[in-house]
This record gives C-alpha cells, sequence and structure tokens, in this order.
C-alpha cells in the first residue's frame, strides 16, 4: 500500500451516512435507549459526535451538555452554546466548579504545584508540559509546571510526586463530567456517549471511568483530521471547526502536543495511519519532510503509549470466573 498524504481522505457524506446508520442502531436497537447525551466541550471531538448524533437520532433525542469549571475557557461555553443552538438540540450548562472543589480538586493539585514553586498562589494562570522538542531527542519524558508571574511565565520541573498528584487532582474534572452525563443519560433514558478520536483512543488520551467512559463511541475509528472534515461535512460551526485542539483543563492555554503528543496531530495522523499499515520510516519521511529516525521516534512513542495506557481499555479483572456472564455481549 502506497503512503501519501491524501491516504486520510474519505467520501464525507459515505462516511456520515454509515456511522449515522451505526450510530441509530447502537442506541435504539442494541442498548435499547431513548437517544443520546453528548457532553458538549467547545471542541471539534464532541462538536462532530453531536452533529452525527442529531443525523442519526433527530434532534429531539439528543440532549446536549456543558461543563465548565474554574479553569474552563469561556470560549468553550460560548461555541458549545452556539452548536446547540444551530443544531437545535436541548442543552443545559452545569458549572462544575462547587463539586470539585468539594472533592478536593483544586486543593490537591494546588499544594503540589506549591512542592515544586512554593510562591503559587490560586490566581496565577498555570499549566503542565513536557520538555520541548521530542522529535530531535531521545530524551525521557519530563514535565515542568510553567506559571504566569507578573507577566513572565516562569518554568519548574515537577518531581514525579508532583506530577502525578497533579494528574490525579485534575482527573476529577472529567470523572465529575461523566456523572452529570450518566444523570441525565439515567433521567431521559438516553445513552452516554464518549466523545474520543482515533489519535486519543488508541493513545490512552482520555481518563479511566471520566472521558472514557461511554456506552457507544462513534468517533473512535476517526483519525482527527478526518473528524475535523467529518464536522465539516455535517454542518458544525465555523468556530469550532477553526479551534486548534486544547485540553481546556488549566489556565494557561495548552496544546495537546504540550502534554502528551509527540507531534501536532496533522502529522501524527499520517504516521499512525503509516505505522497501521506496515509502511516504513523510510517511506515515510519522503512524504512528511521528516527524517527516518524522526518517523521512528514517533513510531517508538507511539508502541510506549499503547503499552502504558492499555489497562485504560481493560474491563476489571476478576479473580475467579464468572461463567454465566461471559457469553453476555449487547446485540
Amino acid at each position: 500500500m502506497k503512503f501519501s498524504k491524501q491516504v486520510l481522505e474519505l467520501d464525507w457524506e459515505t462516511k456520515a451516512a454509515s456511522l449515522s446508520a451505526g450510530l441509530k442502531e447502537a442506541v435504539l436497537k442494541k442498548l435499547r435507549k431513548r437517544g443520546l447525551v453528548v457532553a458538549v466541550s467547545g471542541g471539534i471531538d464532541s462538536a462532530c459526535v453531536a452533529a452525527l448524533a442529531v443525523r442519526a437520532l433527530g434532534p429531539d433525542r439528543v440532549f446536549g451538555l456543558l461543563l465548565p469549571e474554574r479553569d474552563s475557557s469561556g470560549l468553550s461555553s460560548q461555541l458549545g452554546r452556539e452548536l446547540c443552538e444551530k443544531l437545535g438540540i436541548q442543552y443545559t450548562l452545569h458549572d462544575i466548579a462547587p463539586v470539585l472543589e468539594a472533592a478536593g480538586c483544586y486543593a490537591q493539585r494546588d499544594a503540589a504545584v506549591r512542592s515544586v514553586f512554593p510562591d503559587f498562589q490560586p490566581d496565577m494562570k498555570w499549566k503542565i508540559v513536557m520538555h520541548g522538542d521530542r522529535l530531535n531527542t531521545d530524551a525521557l519524558n519530563v514535565f515542568y509546571v510553567v506559571v504566569q508571574v507578573n507577566g513572565q511565565e516562569q518554568r519548574f520541573r515537577l518531581t514525579p510526586q508532583a506530577y502525578v498528584q497533579v494528574v490525579a487532582a485534575t482527573n476529577f474534572k472529567q470523572r465529575v463530567r461523566k456523572m452529570m452525563e450518566y444523570f441525565h443519560a439515567d433521567r431521559l433514558n438516553f445513552a452516554a456517549s464518549g466523545t474520543p478520536n482515533r489519535l486519543e483512543y488508541d493513545q490512552g488520551f482520555f481518563v479511566k471511568l471520566g472521558d472514557g467512559a461511554a456506552d457507544v463511541k462513534p468517533i473512535a475509528g476517526l483519525y482527527k483530521t478526518q473528524t475535523y472534515k467529518l464536522a465539516r461535512h455535517l454542518g458544525v460551526i465555523d468556530g469550532i471547526l477553526n479551534r486548534e485542539p486544547t485540553t481546556d483543563t488549566f489556565s494557561l492555554e495548552q496544546s495537546q502536543e504540550d502534554f502528551y503528543f509527540s507531534v501536532h496531530y496533522s502529522q501524527l495522523d499520517l504516521i499512525l495511519w503509516a505505522k497501521n499499515h506496515g509502511i516504513s520510516p523510510e517511506e515515510v519521511s519522503g512524504e512528511m519532510g521528516l527524517t527516518p529516525q524522526q518517523v521512528q521516534r514517533v513510531f517508538d512513542d507511539i508502541d510506549q503509549k499503547r503499552r502504558t495506557t492499555a489497562y485504560l481499555h481493560a474491563a476489571p479483572l476478576l479473580l475467579e470466573e464468572v461463567s454465566e456472564l461471559k457469553p453476555f455481549k449487547i446485540s
């Protein structure tokens, strides 16, 4: 199979028809639910899922949730509202900051940051990042906290203990959001949607029992580039189509490459496709304008993330088999 930058192109109407038919069958026939709840974040993935759900089920069977918190960008809620109104779906906004405050999310997170920067104050804007250029170095991933102090960004290396505490605390955000999704799903007898694209699903870029929990994940087979193109075909608003992916987790804007992925999704999509189809680093490098060594570093990073995040996909481990339930599957 020959590799080129066009390998991700599809007939978008055919793909939209196929996915919408599959989603309708999954929700109404397999799950036997009345509709679908979608947490609309203001980003491309949830927007694509919401638009696809409207095509599959109709606007009356789709319910949108806007779930901002203290560090969320105001633009996210604004774009979420605009999308829901364009799609004609019912929606509600629920600020989850009080729940996160009560659960200790902000206090535990701030304590971890102060362990490496004692002068940190909760009103300071900040984020966490990995070390810089991962295409040109084999160095181990090291995490830093970046804090805006008097208009200037300062960087402090996180200890392993501080890093895992920041992540553990901020994971509350995704888990509380999913709790709210399932409340409304139960209330309406709807299914709860998951919104990961293929990059996020394959590479473990989600929180177990948070945004990783769902009854159906409609776009888990689509690369990020494809998600943007399908969303455009489905009529998603320009404000979301023109927005770069962001985690929207910290008060300073954070790209997905800052924190997790080795390169921008426009490159990673193609390199992941190449790896999935057995294309050599040499062939990829010629098309991508990278060296074979740089492509191999991305291949290695893909493998490493698959190994370390495999547990996120796993069902709970049973110490003894419950044979009566083994054959059970949704049909």
